[in-house]
């Protein structure tokens, strides 16, 4: 089997230890056959936080472009983003894909816009009538073609809310949404990482959530597992093989490699 990675940070998201190339020589010693780097996509005007600057974007991308030459016999090395789908900057995503070189981008919703425009942080939830607004807007950038895999779309389920047909229903939206789109669904490591938590409806990880992926495995949709590794040691460390294990467990429809 393949050792491959797609969801890949580095020091430069400010929430990461490590320089790209410490995470390439690490993926070496894993003995991986992909490294695709995907750290957190920064916007003009610096509107989130916790993730490189605008301004040190061109200097990511060259730098991943130059590991990529330097270790191409040795290892696949692809360059990304993991990024929200904002409506209104198709442009930037255009410009990213066509000219700055970027072989892939992954949406991952750290927020979304509500139906009143609002920035809706997904860790700040407060009921499961919003799991619906959230999986509405990540139809859109599902829809919008500039993506070949949603991150972690179950990171809603972090908030202390019990499952219901909202979740449900959610779910149903993101999943059917994701087939109809041939968009690549992740099942994320760094759930495990996170630890077990107690939630008003029992104990449980706060993502990968199983009832979501019940829904994965009936629907057949590619699944990739992603490391969403913050530290070189992570790339493909003893999480990532639970979270292969846990998968092919459950019967998901596992791919190493995505169409870039």
């Amino acid at each position: 089997m393949k050792r491959v990675n797609y969801h890949t940070h580095c020091a430069r998201c400010r929430h990461a230890f490590g320089t790209e190339e410490d995470y390439v020589k690490k993926a070496l010693e894993y003995n991986m056959d992909i490294l695709g780097f995907s750290d957190h996509l920064p916007f003009p005007g610096d509107i989130f936080g916790m993730r490189m600057p605008f301004r040190e974007l061109e200097e990511y991308i060259g730098t991943v472009l130059k590991l990529k030459e330097n270790y191409k016999n040795e290892l696949k090395i692809l360059c990304g983003f993991e990024g929200e789908y904002i409506k209104g900057k198709e442009y930037y995503y255009e410009n990213l894909l066509k000219d700055k070189m970027c072989d892939y981008l992954i949406m991952g919703q750290h927020f979304y816009e509500d139906s009143n425009d609002n920035m809706i942080n997904v860790y700040k939830i407060e009921n499961s009538e919003q799991y619906i607004e959230y999986a509405d807007y990540s139809i859109q950038g599902m829809k919008s073609g500039y993506f070949s895999v949603f991150a972690h779309p179950d990171i809603i389920f972090v908030n202390n809310i019990a499952w219901d047909d909202n979740c449900s229903r959610a779910s149903d939206l993101i999943v059917e949404a994701a087939a109809g789109n041939n968009i690549i669904l992740e099942y994320n490591a760094n759930g495990y990482r996170r630890g077990m938590h107690e939630f008003v409806d029992g104990e449980r990880y706060q993502y990968p959530h199983i009832q979501f992926w019940r829904k994965v495995v009936e629907a057949k949709i590619p699944v990739i597992i992603g490391s969403d590794c913050h530290e070189p040691i992570q790339v493909y460390d003893d999480t990532v093989k639970k979270a292969y294990y846990d998968a092919r467990k459950l019967g998901l429809n596992i791919i190493m490699e995505i169409n870039s």
